[in-house]
């Protein structure tokens, strides 16, 4: 079988941070970027003194998980996890533009997500109840990332509208600050603030950054099929498996000693464990395999292979 005769991927390329998936319609419009437009391309947390801004343009990454332990159930529900995170050259944009209403107004090329249950507005009522200075905004949402794949991607917007919203407000909000509103919001969302590979502990709030200057390839392959992730941890709940593989210390040494044989031998995501592998999984490890991926592991009927050119 050949992928590029499949109807539910696109043609695999093995290239440089190359990105395999069925993508979303683009805006119909290509938003119009003024010359004075203020353009922060990664999450940094910074201090901005003074700075009038009326709109911001930002990418949003997304991120991946190279493992992910589930270590328990917390009371609230939440699930203590062990995993590291790297962000990964695919984008959602983002156009925030002050406006004279009193509320957030969101266009996007993603119909479903253009009501007040997206977590961009629920950030953006969280800001408004504390800092009254907030006036209404525009937000143009180019959805890149698909969604229900284990990329983050509505957390990794959720964690850009914030930081744009601190600068484009000149709200000030301290590392601490913006990472607590962060966690109110979703588990996923403290570690998108990271443009950078990190560890994290807890329900994920819990950062420790790792310093890397390895460079690899990745192939991210999503077929027309999605998971519910309530069901995953359901099930890993049900099984009640604590002895798992504690592969996230190797996988932050082998980040540090940028050594790919490594990473590549501790790449572990428990979802793999519960999940029932459908026939195109297997067909498309197939031919991963005759490509001459050094390693592969699905999640979230999402496959993630990794190159070494």
């Amino acid at each position: 079988m050949s992928l590029k005769n499949n109807s539910h991927l696109a043609s695999l390329k093995l290239a440089r941070n190359a990105v395999t998936y069925n993508g979303y319609a683009p805006l119909p419009f290509e938003p119009i970027l003024p010359s004075n437009i203020t353009i922060l391309f990664q999450t940094k947390f910074e201090s901005w003194k003074g700075i009038k801004m009326e709109q911001i343009y930002i990418k949003a990454r997304a991120k991946i998980n190279l493992n992910l332990e589930v270590v328990g159930i917390r009371e609230d529900n939440y699930h203590n996890i062990r995993s590291v995170f790297q962000k990964i050259n695919l984008y959602d944009e983002l156009y925030i533009r002050k406006t004279e209403m009193n509320d957030l107004e969101l266009q996007t090329n993603i119909e479903e997500l253009n009501n007040k249950e997206n977590i961009i507005y629920k950030a953006y009522r969280k800001l408004k109840e504390k800092y009254k200075n907030i006036t209404g905004v525009r937000v143009i949402l180019n959805k890149k990332i698909p969604m229900q794949a284990g990329l983050a991607g509505g957390s990794t917007d959720c964690a850009s509208f914030l930081l744009g919203m601190n600068r484009l407000f000149d709200l000030r909000l301290s590392k601490t600050e913006i990472k607590k509103i962060g966690e109110s919001l979703g588990a996923d969302v403290v570690p998108c603030f990271y443009n950078r590979a990190v560890k994290g502990e807890g329900i994920g709030e819990i950062i420790t950054p790792i310093h890397t200057h390895l460079k690899y390839y990745l192939v991210i392959i999503k077929p027309q099929i999605s998971c519910n992730t309530k069901e995953i941890f359901r099930k890993i709940d049900e099984r009640n498996d604590t002895i798992q593989p504690n592969n996230s210390d190797k996988i932050v040494q082998a980040l540090e000693q940028n050594r790919l044989d490594l990473l590549v031998n501790h790449l572990y995501n428990i979802f793999e464990t519960v999940i029932d592998e459908k026939e195109i999984i297997q067909e498309i490890k197939k031919e991963i395999r005759n490509q001459g991926a050094i390693r592969k592991f699905n999640d979230w009927y999402r496959l993630l292979c990794v190159w070494d050119f």
